[in-house]
């Protein structure tokens, strides 16, 4: 059973920066895309980013120019380096992993951004 254990989230003022890390239990390489949601209260899960196993990145619309992602195959881990934040971008984020038809996700770790 694939597992997906996110991790860095927390309070942060606006203006300031997190970067989550998503930990598999096995080996990234056969995962294509990996990625990140988000959902705050009362709404859709949305995209954050996606990564391809070859590098290519994808954006939503509202953490383009902020976020970025990268994922490290060696060490079977996913990043998101979040700047800028804003309080709009509260919410739970979940590591995402798509391996041929059958998606993963995480359990979410909480972002907060306030003063």
């Amino acid at each position: 059973q694939v597992q997906l254990v996110e991790s860095g989230g927390g309070l942060v003022q606006p203006g300031g920066s997190l970067r989550l890390s998503c930990a598999a239990s096995e080996s990234i390489f056969s995962f294509n895309p990996m990625g990140w949601y988000l959902q705050a209260p009362g709404k859709e899960r949305e995209l954050v980013a996606l990564i391809t196993s070859d590098g290519r990145t994808n954006y939503g619309a509202s953490v383009k120019g902020r976020f970025t992602i990268s994922r490290d195959n060696a060490k079977n881990t996913v990043y998101l380096q979040m700047n800028s934040l804003k309080p709009e971008d509260t919410a739970v984020y979940y590591c995402y992993a798509r391996r041929a038809s059958r998606a993963y996700w995480g359990q979410g770790t909480q972002v907060t951004v306030s003063s």
